[in-house]
Formats: C-alpha cells, structure tokens, sequence
C-alpha cells in the first residue's frame, strides 16, 4: 500500500504558510533585502565599500550579504536599497 503524497497550494508568502505571526513584515523585508543584494552584487563591492555606501558596520554587512533581513527593519532595507541604487 502506498502513500499518496499531498500537495498545498501556496499563498505566494511561505511565511504566511508557515503560520507565522508577522508573516507580511518578513515577506516584505525578504524582497526588499533580495533587491538590495541584487544592486549590490552587481557592483562588485567589497564589505568595507558597502559598509561605508550603507553606514553600517561590517558585521551588519555579513547579516545583509548571508540574506539576514529580519536585522534590519522594512524602513532601513528601504534606505539601503536606495543607497544601493545610486
């Protein structure tokens, strides 16, 4: 006897189906941080020079650069990302 594997449609936020409490919040931040990095690499900067792009330190920019938005919040990826953008 085999198991027949059950799927779920997605809401298009994994947070939000995982259930979790401020699951918009992260979905928010994940794409604006996604897009920061997407500038970022495509700059070719080195931690020191996104450090000083962004006035944070470089530990902050280890965060940032392993995908590690829930550090920031949705207000500083936006100037992030505008920084990144310039």
């Amino acid at each position: 006897m085999t198991e027949e594997t059950v799927f779920e449609e997605s809401s298009g936020n994994v947070f939000a189906d995982l259930g979790l409490e401020d699951a918009d919040e992260l979905f928010t931040r994940g794409k604006i941080g996604i897009q920061v990095l997407r500038l970022l690499k495509q700059r070719h900067l080195k931690q020191r020079e996104i450090s000083d792009l962004l006035g944070i330190s470089q530990p902050e920019v280890s965060h940032l650069m392993k995908g590690e938005f829930q550090q920031f919040s949705e207000g500083k990826l936006l100037i992030f990302l505008k920084a990144a953008r310039c």
